[in-house]
Order: C-alpha cells, then sequence, then structure tokens
C-alpha cells in the first residue's frame, strides 16, 4: 500500500475519532501519529487502517486501547530535578503569598508528576492550603495514577531525582511495598481532583496560580500549541505561573506578550498584563 493511501486513511480515522468520540487528534504532529497508528496496526494485528478505523466506529471499548497508542505514558517522579528545585526555591516563596491555592498538572499521564507536586508542597507546608488538579484526555492513565502503584525497579531514580530537587524527607516515607510494587499513601490524593480534560477541545474550569504542562505540547502542530498557550493564559491567576518541557517553549504565540520569563533556565514563566 503507498503511503498517499496510508495517509488518506489516518486522516479518516483521526476524524471518525473525533466525529465519534470528541478526541481530537488532528492536529497533533503527524509523523509523531503516523508513526504510533503504524506501530498500533501491527502490534494489534490490523491489515489497514481503515479496519481500525471499522472497528473503532463499532466498537466502544477498542477506544481506551488507541488512546493507549496515541497518547505518551512517559514520566518519572521529579522529572528534571532543576524544574523543581527552581519550584521548591523560586515558586513556592511566591505561592506561600497565597491563602489558598490551585494547581494544576495537565497532561499527568499515570500521576508521576502529580505525586511529585503533592510530595514536594508537603514538604513545603502547602499541601493543606492546595487542591491538585490532575488532567489527561487517557481515561486509563488517569486511572492508574489515582492508584499510585509503581515497578519496584522504578523507584532507585525516583529517590536520586527527588533528592537532587532538595527534597527534604526520604521518598520512602511516601510508599510502602507490596506485590512487586511501590503503593503510594493514598494521603497524597486527599486534595487531588482526577479529571478527563483536553487541552484540544475543552475550556478553562478554573483559575489557577501554577500550570504544569511538561512534555505535552512537543506532540502538537503550532495552531494546537497556540491555542494551548492561550488556555492557559486564561486559566492562570494575575502573576500566575506556568512550567513547560524542557524542549518547548512558548515565545512563538501570539499569547507569548501574556507572559515573562520567571526562571528562564527552567522554563518557567509568569503571567503579566499583555
Amino acid at each position: 500500500m503507498s503511503d498517499s493511501v496510508d495517509d488518506i486513511e489516518i486522516r479518516l480515522l483521526l476524524e471518525a475519532l473525533y466525529q465519534r468520540y470528541h478526541y481530537d487528534f488532528r492536529s497533533y504532529a503527524q509523523a509523531s501519529i503516523r508513526r504510533r497508528l503504524r506501530q498500533a496496526r501491527q502490534q494489534l494485528g490490523f491489515a489497514t487502517f481503515s479496519a481500525m478505523q471499522e472497528r473503532l466506529l463499532h466498537d466502544e471499548s477498542f477506544l481506551q486501547t488507541m488512546l493507549g497508542y496515541l497518547t505518551v505514558q512517559v514520566s518519572e517522579f521529579f522529572r528534571d530535578p532543576g524544574y523543581f528545585r527552581a519550584i521548591r526555591e523560586q515558586v513556592i516563596p511566591r505561592l506561600r503569598t497565597y491563602p489558598s491555592l490551585k494547581i494544576w498538572i495537565a497532561g499527568c499521564s499515570t500521576g508521576e508528576e502529580l505525586y511529585s507536586f503533592v510530595i514536594l508542597f508537603r514538604e513545603e507546608g502547602l499541601e493543606d492550603r492546595t487542591i491538585f488538579y490532575a488532567t489527561d484526555i487517557n481515561q486509563d492513565a488517569l486511572d492508574a495514577a489515582a492508584r499510585g502503584i509503581y515497578a519496584l525497579d522504578r523507584i532507585r531514580g525516583f529517590t536520586e531525582n527527588h533528592r537532587q530537587s532538595g527534597g527534604k524527607s526520604s521518598l520512602s516515607d511516601y510508599y510502602t511495598t507490596a506485590y512487586g510494587g511501590a503503593v503510594f499513601d493514598k494521603s497524597l490524593r486527599e486534595r487531588v481532583v482526577f479529571s478527563d480534560h483536553s487541552l484540544v477541545t475543552d475550556a478553562v474550569f478554573a483559575e489557577m496560580q501554577l500550570i504544569s504542562c511538561r512534555n505535552v505540547m512537543i506532540y502538537f502542530d503550532r495552531d494546537l500549541q497556540d491555542r494551548a498557550i492561550g488556555l492557559f493564559r486564561d486559566s492562570l491567576a494575575h502573576g500566575g505561573l506556568l512550567g513547560l518541557g524542557s524542549k518547548e517553549s512558548l515565545r512563538f504565540s501570539r499569547h507569548s506578550a501574556a507572559f515573562a520569563d520567571f526562571v528562564r533556565t527552567e522554563k518557567l514563566y509568569q503571567k503579566v498584563d499583555a
């Protein structure tokens, strides 16, 4: 089958996904989408993308399987420790001035970044005044985040990241081991709201003091990146802070005038008057 036919079938598959279930991947970076869909076709045993589309349209249970391939679930606790050290040393002092806080972890995946924030805020004495919103478009990932169970062979790396981020306790204080995994304490979820939310199609849902959306927009095309930045602008309180991934930037965006560098080296920005 030629690439041109593949491309037509992929466009139709993504259109079917949007029309049937309102998940919009049509503006994601196409090279990445094609790669993931080809992997799905091969591993799931479909001869064509059209066959995948037919299954998707007529079998609702297939949706989560497709989302598992289309969304990237790669994270770790305190990933990029310098980012979390900057949160601890430069963002936390500003957040202490608020009587209550709303923090949004956008694209929370399976929860590693969420728990990193909750642990950091607990160590800094801000957990009790904070509501954490953890959102993703993949319900299976959200369910995994809500369980808070991670493979033991990952814990050594998590622990080192926590130490490098300036951790004030031992990561082992927050989990127990059982059934071959590390089970993070349910108290870490007491102030967390898990929710399905799409940066592509959904709107603002609260006013935030901090939004962390890291390594999500690298999979969007330029127009969709611009939409997401506009959504973050509208979601942030004046003076609120936005954290992006190390390979991401908002300087291309038509909304860039609404932000000033806060910690340039760690892609932390502050909302200001445009």
